[in-house]
């Protein structure tokens, strides 16, 4: 199977990448695609051969598209869309990258299952939410994956993205105190179990799949929980470990999801504690 791939430089598509080398990737860059130009991606991607468009590209933070709305509508919807349309024109599967952020503004508790009505307080969260609405309504061969927080450590050729064990770790190691939300609950995954699962998943019937482990604590209580493993004492811990009880202080926001849908294929994730024992354990730094 030949699948191109946008975002190639980013966390998760080397990830997958690296760890997948029976697939014959195509990888599409920053380099080779200005994604802020639809009818561009479109022209792009119609000269391009593929089976399938593992579409990782996006503009993810939220203040960017907060204050960028304009641009980053353009990169993460309407570019997805063009994607889209061309791998309904081929016939190739389109694979499509979402986000536990479709259920920010919900306002009862998770875990939330696959069909759950979404309801996003973000510009970005609605983003993925028209391109979801969008595929369902236009395409027959596509997955939709909604991830939750990623985490994991770098290794050459894959660079991490922001994630909480990095965040823990640059809060304890450089003694920086760092505020973590108490009023925030969300899956945290090591992305390993995704790299090591992707041929599987390219083997589900098409539809939406939550990709993400168990959690039910908050951010908070998950930063402690990374610090103690660590090695970290209680102390030490508190002293760079700080509650921040006023990012979302209006609403305790739980946006955590239900993996059952994935669990039924056979393809599963644990906990969060466990995902953090065996990615330090990986990189060895397991005390």
């Amino acid at each position: 199977m030949k699948i191109a791939v946008t975002g190639a430089t980013g966390y998760i598509a080397s990830l997958v990448m690296s760890m997948n080398p029976q697939i014959e990737w195509v990888p599409v860059g920053r380099k080779d695609l200005d994604l802020s130009n639809p009818e561009a991606v479109y022209d792009y991607f119609t000269k391009l051969d593929f089976d399938a468009v593992f579409h990782c590209a996006a503009m993810a933070q939220t203040a960017d598209c907060e204050n960028y709305p304009e641009l980053t509508h353009r990169i993460n919807v309407e570019s997805a869309i063009e994607i889209g349309k061309v791998c309904k024109e081929k016939n190739a599967r389109f694979v499509f990258i979402s986000t536990e952020q479709v259920f920010n503004g919900v306002s009862e508790h998770g875990p939330f299952a696959e069909d759950h009505p979404v309801c996003s307080v973000t510009k970005y969260g609605n983003h993925k939410v028209e391109c979801e609405q969008w595929i369902n309504e236009n395409l027959d061969n596509f997955l939709i994956l909604r991830f939750s927080w990623m985490l994991g450590m770098g290794m050459p050729g894959v660079r991490v993205s922001p994630n909480i064990i990095k965040n823990v770790m640059n809060a304890m190691l450089y003694q920086k105190p760092t505020k973590f939300t108490v009023n925030e609950m969300r899956g945290m995954t090591y992305a390993k179990h995704l790299g090591a699962q992707f041929g599987k998943m390219m083997e589900l019937p098409s539809g939406t799949y939550h990709v993400t482990n168990v959690n039910r604590n908050n951010t908070y209580e998950s930063a402690k929980i990374v610090a103690g493993k660590l090695g970290f004492t209680p102390e030490q811990t508190d002293a760079y470990i700080l509650p921040d009880t006023d990012r979302y202080a209006d609403r305790f926001r739980d946006y955590t999801m239900d993996n059952s849908k994935l669990a039924s294929y056979g393809i599963t994730f644990g906990t969060f504690e466990e995902d953090v024992d065996e990615c330090l354990r990986d990189f060895g730094w397991m005390k």
